[in-house]
């Protein structure tokens, strides 16, 4: 049996996406993004400097690239929210955005073997965007009968 190579996969926003745009649209130049209109701010590099090199990586590995919108990379936040416990800055959610707008277009298979995300900003770092998007916390007081109050009932049933 041959052995399946690893696809490298890129991700960046739809507001500053030159280099999967490259991939996508099937380019060998970049198109510099002068105004990047995205949420995704550390991400926002309107003419990175290596873009034919990463462009070469994705297609070499036989990878693609996803640039999902603002919208989509909220969403992802607040599903690995909510599923895995993970609360991940903008950047991200564009990781795990891209991943699902190419799984859903059929450039990442279900026999593809398996997938690594990676997500390696902490969500505190960059809230701003995300204040009207997401519900507010509850904020209750300093004494474990107040967290037990916000679960409907005793944290100690749960133990």
């Amino acid at each position: 049996m041959a052995e399946k190579k690893t696809k490298i996969h890129g991700a960046q926003p739809e507001g500053c996406a030159p280099i999967a745009s490259m991939v996508i649209d099937g380019r060998d130049t970049v198109k510099p993004v002068k105004q990047p209109n995205t949420i995704a701010k550390s991400l926002a590099i309107g003419n990175p400097a290596d873009a034919f090199y990463a462009r070469q990586t994705m297609l070499n590995s036989g990878g693609h690239a996803g640039a999902p919108t603002d919208d989509e990379i909220v969403d992802s936040i607040r599903l690995l929210a909510e599923t895995e416990g993970v609360f991940t800055e903008t950047a991200g959610g564009v990781t795990l955005g891209a991943t699902r707008r190419l799984i859903a277009q059929g450039k990442i298979g279900k026999d593809d073997g398996p997938l690594v995300v990676c997500i390696t900003g902490q969500g505190l770092k960059t809230q701003d965007p995300l204040v009207e998007k997401l519900p507010r916390p509850e904020q209750i007081g300093p004494k474990l009968s107040d967290f037990d109050g916000l679960l409907g009932g005793p944290l100690r049933s749960l133990v």
